[in-house]
């Protein structure tokens, strides 16, 4: 069964608006605490075929999520590849966009995660021999959060500074408008406003451009 993304995302910037958001949190929601903090490398990658890359990563996926990916893979015109580390623990991620949102950014978009028993450097190996190339690397702390049946996520970017996504995760096309509808409203309620998406693709376009000016580091850019 494929799963479908709904995500929202905020610009905060600095420290003081991410605090905000956290004290927005637990007055909408006391229960609200936090579910973990951890530090993440993103990679991510263009150029390839998602046919190939389920044929090589084959071996290392279950039989069920090999199927996903096979089904994905058929399915998806536009789509983003990525590997991640987080804490030690490493995925495969891949983004299909539904719509006209694009599959790095959207909003809505089909989505395979699956962990792998790989270091980050093995799996990106794996990832370029099926002919992908590196479109840019990414560094993150982030701390997790759950408000309303709505995933929250407070990240430190390299390059971005503070970002809050607000994601729901549904197994139906169907679903999809309504999750948008609840986390716009929820959103609206702690007076967070989303990020437009000509503006994260522009941003999205030049950390591409001088990522290794940022990766790793607490450097940050602002572009309008």
């Amino acid at each position: 069964m494929q799963t479908y993304e709904v995500e929202i995302k905020s610009l905060l910037g600095n420290p003081e608006n991410a605090q905000k958001v956290r004290d927005a949190l637990k007055q909408a929601d006391p229960s609200c605490t936090i579910l973990s903090r951890n530090k993440q490398r993103n990679h991510y990658f263009i150029g390839g075929e998602l046919l190939n890359l389920a044929e090589v990563m084959r071996e290392h996926l279950s039989v069920e999520a090999a199927a996903r990916l096979d089904d994905l893979a058929a399915k998806a015109t536009d789509f983003s590849v990525r590997t991640r580390d987080k804490d030690g623990q490493v995925l495969l991620v891949v983004k299909a966009s539904l719509g006209a949102d694009s599959s790095a950014n959207g909003v809505a978009r089909l989505e395979f995660e699956e962990w792998v028993q790989l270091t980050l450097e093995e799996l990106d190996a794996l990832v370029l021999s099926a002919g992908f190339m590196y479109q840019a690397k990414w560094s993150r702390e982030r701390e997790e959060y759950v408000a309303h049946g709505i995933n929250i996520t407070l990240d430190k970017n390299a390059g971005y500074g503070w970002l809050a996504e607000f994601e729901k995760v549904v197994d139906d096309a169907a679903k999809v408008t309504q999750a948008r509808s609840d986390i716009e409203e929820f959103m609206k309620s702690i007076g967070v406003r989303e990020l437009p998406q000509d503006r994260l693709e522009r941003m999205f376009a030049f950390y591409n451009a001088h990522w290794s000016e940022y990766y790793g580091t607490d450097n940050i850019f602002t572009i309008d």
